[in-house]
């Protein structure tokens, strides 16, 4: 109920939620100071939960034109490469998605059951894209797709790891030759990175085959070949002393068949590793062994051709913990300024021959799969890190300002003929706004270019054009001002 004071008394008005409160501050005998105090502490305290979800952000409009540019590069890489896109319901049948992730699958958020069907948010865009595939009997597709997934996982924001963030994946999908899909793959990374300007990176190369064929000499029983997997792949973050003893006290190894994977899934390297274990007779005993190495030297071959092979390392300890990979797989590395030490993981993926087919048994033809997801949180993590303070947040051209009064009408005309013409325009809202004023916001949000409307200039039918980072300024006919403005801007791309 709203109650009314004396004008003795000083009154603020409060907003809370969807009530509106009277919080008085004082009056002559100073008795209400109390209750005040306690609303505003109660205000204080709301205040202090409002606070995003953990493991999300907001993204002001410096951080959103960064992502944003950063998305468009992708998209283009994409499109160059004859992509197609396709969009998938950000949540999925939960039947769908179990299985599929190994140990991960635990991070699945579950939804509540409100329509008869038990579902989950989508944990990657790889198997509703398989899904997809399957449901519409799909036997070769190329596409990208962007779109936000969700993990119940322990979220790092510093380093770029969030429960709920964009993933960019490009998959090839169909029946091809060995390695000529996957080795475009690895071209598309390398080309996204360097567009990016992440600086230095390597590809971290491994194949499933050769850990399958590693695992069975060394004893590893099959139906833990997965599991050892998931453990294996920690060695980028811990020591193998750690592996070792989560090996045999949490997957059941014993210390010997520990001992003999050793020597293997610490090796990593270029071309000379590949000759050695092209040599290892151990390995040549295994025809799973025999036919990824077969592959990476197809692999090497082509992606020397694409002028990437440079950038290629082998290592045997990446495993990559997802059930579905069933051969090469890879993984991005952002180096140090040493061109040493690892910055994180920023792109993923691998080829997956029976994901499609698991969603359809009875179809004869299997459709094998090999894609790619660019981490683009991470990655803009470190863009945002380098390029904050430096990012224009609009793309405006041009901006019409007024030096003197009464001209805010002169000021629409020109503005919607420039806004016809196609120009990314905009003016002030106040009707006499200061001139100063104006060009100070030009120079705020970098806008580059500015018309000023005088009195004594539109008598002579002109303007005066100003060029914001160096305050220069020509006169330009009224009608030529469209001209000499598209010429301005040719000439600053």
């Amino acid at each position: 109920m709203m109650q009314f004071y004396s004008q003795s008394i000083i009154r603020r008005f409060v907003s809370i939620g969807k009530h509106t409160c009277v919080c008085v501050l004082r009056n002559k005998s100073g008795m209400e100071e109390k209750g005040a105090a306690s609303l505003e502490t109660t205000i204080a305290n709301r205040n202090l939960s409002l606070k995003t979800p953990k493991g999300t952000r907001d993204y002001g409009p410096k951080a959103t034109a960064i992502r944003q540019r950063l998305l468009d590069r992708v998209v283009r890489v994409f499109r160059k490469h004859g992509a197609v896109t396709i969009d998938t319901p950000v949540f999925e049948r939960k039947e769908v998605l179990t299985g599929k992730y190994g140990n991960d699958s635990k991070l699945i958020y579950d939804l509540k059951d409100q329509g008869g069907e038990l579902l989950a948010l989508r944990y990657d865009l790889t198997v509703p894209f398989a899904r997809y595939v399957s449901m519409n009997n799909i036997s070769s597709i190329k596409r990208y797709h962007i779109a936000k997934v969700y993990r119940r996982d322990n979220p790092q924001i510093t380093a770029g790891r969030y429960r709920e963030f964009y993933q960019c994946d490009f998959d090839i999908a169909g029946t091809y030759d060995p390695m000529l899909p996957d080795a475009e793959c690895v071209k598309v990374v390398c080309e996204i990175l360097a567009e990016a300007g992440a600086g230095e990176f390597v590809i971290r190369l491994n194949h499933r085959k050769l850990l399958d064929g590693m695992f069975a000499m060394c004893g590893v029983p099959a139906e833990k070949y997965r599991s050892v997997c998931s453990s294996i792949d920690k060695l980028d973050k811990t020591t193998w002393d750690d592996v070792r003893r989560e090996l045999i006290e949490q997957k059941g190894l014993d210390g010997i068949t520990v001992d003999r994977i050793t020597p293997y899934v610490t090796l990593h390297g270029g071309l000379e590793l590949l000759k050695q274990l092209t040599e290892d007779e151990q390995l040549k005993g295994s025809q799973t062994a025999c036919e990824a190495l077969d592959d990476f030297r197809l692999l090497f071959q082509y992606c020397e051709i694409f002028n990437v092979s440079n950038l290629l390392t082998l290592d045997l300890s990446l495993a990559r913990g997802l059930d579905y990979y069933t051969g090469v797989i890879y993984e991005a590395i952002l180096l140090d300024n040493d061109k040493q030490t690892s910055v994180g993981s920023v792109a993923g993926g691998g080829r997956y021959d029976n994901l499609v087919g698991m969603f359809n048994p009875k179809r004869k033809q299997q459709v094998p799969c090999v894609g790619v997801s660019i981490g683009v949180e991470r990655l803009f993590s470190v863009l945002e890190t380098r390029s904050i303070n430096r990012i224009r947040t609009n793309e405006t051209e041009v901006f019409v300002a007024s030096a003197h009064k009464g001209l805010h009408l002169k000021r629409l005309e020109i503005l919607n003929q420039l806004w016809s013409a196609g120009f990314k325009a905009e003016h002030s809202y106040k009707l006499n706004p200061k001139l100063l004023a104006q060009l100070q916001h030009c120079e705020d949000y970098q806008i580059p270019n500015a018309i000023i409307l005088g009195e004594s200039e539109l008598n002579r039918g002109i303007v005066k054009v100003r060029r914001i980072s160096s305050r220069k300024e020509v006169e330009v006919t009224l009608d030529r001002l469209v001209e000499e403005l598209r010429c301005r801007l040719s000439t600053e791309l």
